[in-house]
């Protein structure tokens, strides 16, 4: 089979459920037209069989042995040709459902990438991984029935068609009992929308409250809170459980209907044909090929009846899809261009000199975080990069240049040497130099492995101080214009946090640096200490000449000590 197709490098400005599901369609359109084309020949080939076999009987009644063999060679060959397009028409339905599906992971990866930290604030991560997970299933599955559904429906034509030119009352019990069908099953579909999009929103939330446990898990047991949020998550659980017995219910309706319905048609259909053959005004060929025409019926109704399902859960997957593709980024880039320099945030007053290690100092944690968001241009800011406006930059080239690293940052599922070296283009000197500055060989070195060691998600066999010397370690490799660290050594101990400091101005000599800390440790290393209180700078200094000169600034960093 063919190599998918690469999704657009942009995303569609789409805002409709209905509209996105007719974009993936005519984003593969050749192939699903090859998949309809092979559907409804696949389709027709059946529906013609009952007619040749009718044939067939009425030969072997007449006893015409010529026409006997003809009719059987021309069974045979509707037999091959029905097998070389049903092969052919499910290798067209699994490659729509994969284009549809996976052309949904590329477009909410690619957007997701392009929000960056917009992302998580505005959706759960239950509800991304949900797309992932089923969504993108629902939507391959509505590409996939519209080549049987469209098939379904020539296919029934086909036979109508046939019906009427042998008996007309029969043809006509078909054209109106068909639609009379499909009208029964649409009261289903609007209350099997409601609680399967009910399903999803409530599948979502417990995803994100799983991910929150798990993440947390050593935190609940340290005060144990573990049967609390046990329970919590029973509770949601059970909802969710209950939604979808509800779901199943009304699906499971639609089920019994696909074969109720047509039943019905077969037995009315049968019934009046066999009056027909017994009163002489049909032959018994005729009779048997009306029967298995009515049998026929089961399949193309059954696979309309499992179009409106499948559609009706595609649309609600691609509301969900709509939503993340929706979500515009808090901050954008533009087209300008800066040779670099000063970093200065206007609003605070805080100022990057080249080559400076820097240390913000805040009263309120929070105030130094928004500053390095601003300077990272992660929130919008007044923000000057040398002598043009940090808005102006290309949002790519500000990510390239200014490096943000905190405590929110995670290590992924991996080789280690490849988590650290995320560029891939260090050689080993400088991983052992980064490693070395952040006082993480103890780590590596205690690993079997060494940096061949594979890192579980999230990197949970780690400390919380072990996790956040290979996050330092991993910034420091990447070796930005400008790295602003927050809180880079909050969870190590005195010693450790001793030795990073000092190692962290050799490292880091010659290039631009900010630290967000109030550990006296760190802020005695910093070439210059800025203290900022309400938002606003209200110091700068050498961290000695701060606790001579601002008695906040003093209290602040020894945490009220004398």
């Amino acid at each position: 089979m063919r190599s998918l197709p690469e999704a657009d490098p942009g995303v569609p400005d789409i805002r409709s459920p209905l509209r996105y599901l007719w974009w993936n369609a005519r984003r593969q359109s050749r192939s699903l037209l090859a998949g309809i084309g092979f559907a409804t020949l696949w389709w027709l080939v059946q529906a013609l069989m009952p007619a040749v076999l009718g044939q067939g009987i009425e030969a072997v009644t007449a006893k015409d042995t010529r026409a006997l063999l003809m009719w059987s060679a021309v069974l045979l060959g509707l037999g091959l040709l029905q097998a070389f397009t049903g092969i052919m028409r499910h290798r067209m339905a699994v490659y729509n459902w994969l284009a549809a599906a996976y052309r949904t992971v590329q477009l909410t990866s690619r957007h997701a990438a392009r929000l960056g930290a917009t992302l998580p604030k505005r959706l759960s991560t239950g509800e991304v991984v949900s797309v992932g997970n089923s969504d993108i299933a629902h939507i391959g599955s509505s590409m996939d029935i519209l080549l049987r559904g469209t098939g379904s429906i020539v296919a029934i034509v086909t036979v109508t068609v046939i019906l009427i030119s042998t008996s007309l009352p029969l043809g006509l019990l078909v054209l109106f009992g068909v639609p009379i069908m499909a009208a029964a099953v649409g009261p289903l579909l609007r209350p099997l929308h409601r609680r399967q999009r009910t399903q999803r929103e409530l599948s979502g939330e417990l995803s994100t409250r799983a991910a929150d446990i798990v993440a947390g898990l050593r935190v609940l047991r340290g005060i144990g809170g573990e049967q609390v949020f046990a329970g919590r998550y029973h509770t949601e659980s059970q909802r969710l459980r209950h939604a979808g017995v509800g779901v199943s219910r009304i699906e499971s309706v639609l089920e019994g209907a696909q074969i109720v319905l047509p039943g019905l048609l077969i037995a009315i259909v049968t019934g009046i044909g066999a009056t027909f053959a017994v009163e002489g005004q049909i032959p018994v060929g005729h009779l048997v090929a009306f029967y298995l025409y009515a049998v026929f019926l089961i399949g193309p109704m059954r696979t309309l009846t499992e179009a409106a399902d499948k559609l009706t859960k595609g649309h609600v997957a691609a509301g969900r899809v709509i939503r993340i593709l929706s979500i515009e980024p808090e901050v954008t880039g533009g087209t300008g261009a800066s040779e670099g320099g000063v970093l200065r945030d206007s609003y605070s007053g805080v100022t990057l000199q080249p080559g400076t290690l820097t240390a913000v100092a805040a009263s309120a944690p929070e105030d130094a975080i928004t500053i390095a968001d601003r300077l990272g241009r992660y929130t919008e800011g007044d923000v000057t990069f040398g002598a043009v406006e940090l808005r102006t930059l290309p949002i790519d080239q500000v990510r390239s240049r200014i490096l943000v690293a905190d405590n929110g940052a995670r290590l992924f599922n991996g080789r280690l040497h490849d988590e650290l070296d995320v560029r891939g283009k260090a050689a080993p000197e400088q991983v052992h130099r980064a490693l070395e500055a952040a006082c993480a060989t103890d780590i590596v070195e205690a690993l079997p492995d060494g940096l061949d060691a594979v890192v579980a998600e999230a990197g949970r066999e780690f400390s919380g101080g072990q996790q956040q010397r290979l996050r330092l370690a991993r910034a420091l490799l990447t070796d930005p214009e400008v790295l602003i660290l927050v809180e880079p050594t909050s969870a190590v101990d005195a010693h450790s946090e001793a030795r990073i400091a000092e190692r962290l101005a050799k490292a880091r000599a010659g290039r631009t640096t900010m630290i967000c800390t109030t550990s006296p440790l760190v802020l005695d290393r910093a070439e210059h200490v800025i203290y900022v209180e309400n938002g606003r700078v209200l110091a700068e200094g050498t961290h000695l000449q701060l606790l001579d000169s601002s008695p906040e600034y003093a209290a602040t960093v020894t945490r009220g000590e004398d």
